[in-house]
């Protein structure tokens, strides 16, 4: 009796690879289209840096909040990029509000920058006269709160 090597791999070694391959696969692209939506986001938000300046510069040399928005030196209505085509401001609190478009996510991701103290209380310029610190309010429901930064999400 002679003895065959086997040379090779058998067909159902082969398909048990191809299925642990397909299995990562399906749970791998859905975190990485989250992940993408998530840094275009960010990117939108990150828009708002200069705002946040102008905002914070107007708040420590005035000791209140402007009261138009372009009292604060910074042009809101040019602002935009490609995943970022709004940034409103309220001038009488400094929130800034961002919208992140054509991230993929099928609808347009908002978020809300609001100024505070470090005590975590809303500004009151008649009281408070320390740094600014920026918080961020995502405004998407439970499902849709994994595309906003975890800086914005309220306790997700």
């Amino acid at each position: 009796m002679s003895k065959q090597l086997q040379k090779g791999f058998t067909l159902i070694e082969l398909m048990i690879v191809v299925a642990i391959v397909a299995i990562l696969v399906a749970l791998a692209v859905p975190a990485y289209n989250d992940y993408t939506i998530r840094a275009k986001v960010s990117e939108c938000i990150n828009q708002a840096a200069p705002a946040k300046l102008a905002i914070s510069e107007f708040f420590q040399s005035e000791g209140n909040f402007a009261t138009a928005a372009e009292d604060y030196g910074f042009d809101f209505a040019n602002s935009e990029s490609q995943y970022c085509n709004d940034l409103q401001l309220t001038p009488a609190n400094g929130y800034i509000t961002v919208t992140a478009v054509n991230t993929g996510a099928g609808t347009n991701i908002t978020a809300q920058l609001q100024p505070e103290t470090g005590a975590g209380t809303d500004y009151n310029p008649t009281s408070n006269n320390g740094p600014i610190t920026w918080d961020c309010v995502g405004t998407m429901s439970a499902g849709e709160s994994r595309w906003l930064p975890s800086t914005c999400r309220a306790g997700d």
